[in-house]
């Protein structure tokens, strides 16, 4: 590995006991090997921690951290970004896995385009087991010039947000305002990255993302569920999470540098959205202004 590997990768875990292994097994894995793996442990009491300092014992490339309290899913998503100082980052999850050529395959694409923000290959999703796979296609190979078609193409096409444990370029990635509090805030991530640079979908299947009953994806309308994964203390229910999303999406259009004409297209296709949503934009602020919220 030379002094400042080319790739650094992020690995944000909290009481990740069940699935770890298999995770940093197939990172350890990879073709690619000049990498840093960054590791921050956002308070496990589950012997999260025992695991990451076992891993990080008998390979060099580990580099483990340890948050004093739990601050959160973002934040600590945030954390291993702000940690790494190479070219490209890679995202990557406690509980689903990769095959051993994709961060190969992810970084001959970027390296060979400065116009790419982020390179991710087709997923497969798995049971808890790791058992009946599934093919999903994520249509989001986001080759277009323009920031303004690129945005609105994701926009109504994403569903599962899973793209940024592809490869990204740094430069573009520390453009964005990263991840929010608020659920979804994966989706304005993705959504404002695409303002810097394409998306590149490798089409191969080298991504299996895991699904599970304490995984986000498993229970996307329970406030209590998602609760739990996003803040540091579970709230019962989240205040405007909506109205948080709406605002990232229209601050990322205002930051970007795009054509005045561009700009003012986004903002009237935002604004679209918003009316789409009035009834739960609404229907957040009754629940704030009645008390049934507490963040």
């Amino acid at each position: 590995m030379s002094d400042t590997p080319p790739l650094t990768i992020g690995l944000p875990v909290y009481n990740s006991k069940r699935y770890l292994a298999c995770s940093l097994d197939s990172l350890l894995s990879q073709t690619y090997g000049d990498y840093r793996l960054i590791i921050s442990d956002n308070a496990s009491t589950d012997g999260t921690s025992d695991i990451c300092q076992d891993y990080a014992s008998r390979d060099k490339r580990i580099t483990y951290h340890r948050n004093s309290v739990n601050i959160g899913a973002s934040p600590n998503f945030n954390r291993v970004f702000a940690l790494s100082d190479s070219p490209y980052f890679k995202w990557a999850t406690a509980d689903d896995y990769w095959a051993p050529t994709m961060i190969e395959k992810c970084m001959k694409v970027v390296e060979s385009d400065p116009t790419i923000a982020l390179c991710y290959p087709q997923a497969t999703l798995v049971d808890a087991g790791g058992g009946n796979p599934e093919r999903y296609d994520d249509a989001l190979h986001l080759m277009d010039d323009s920031p303004r078609e690129r945005f609105i193409q994701l926009m109504e096409r994403i569903r599962l947000s899973h793209q940024h444990l592809g490869v990204s370029r740094s430069s573009m990635l520390k453009r964005t305002q990263m991840l929010g509090a608020h659920v979804g805030s994966d989706i304005n991530l993705l959504a404002e990255l695409a303002l810097y640079g394409k998306f590149y979908e490798l089409p191969e299947r080298l991504f299996f993302r895991r699904l599970h009953e304490d995984s986000g994806s498993w229970a996307r309308n329970s406030d209590e569920h998602q609760a739990r994964r996003y803040y540091a203390a579970a709230s019962s229910r989240m205040a405007l999470v909506t109205w948080r999303q709406h605002y990232a999406f229209f601050r990322a259009v205002s930051r970007a540098p795009l054509k005045l004409s561009d700009r003012l297209s986004l903002y009237r296709y935002l604004g679209r959205r918003l009316r789409w949503d009035r009834v739960r934009l609404a229907k957040e602020l009754w629940a704030k202004a009645s008390g049934l919220v507490v963040k």
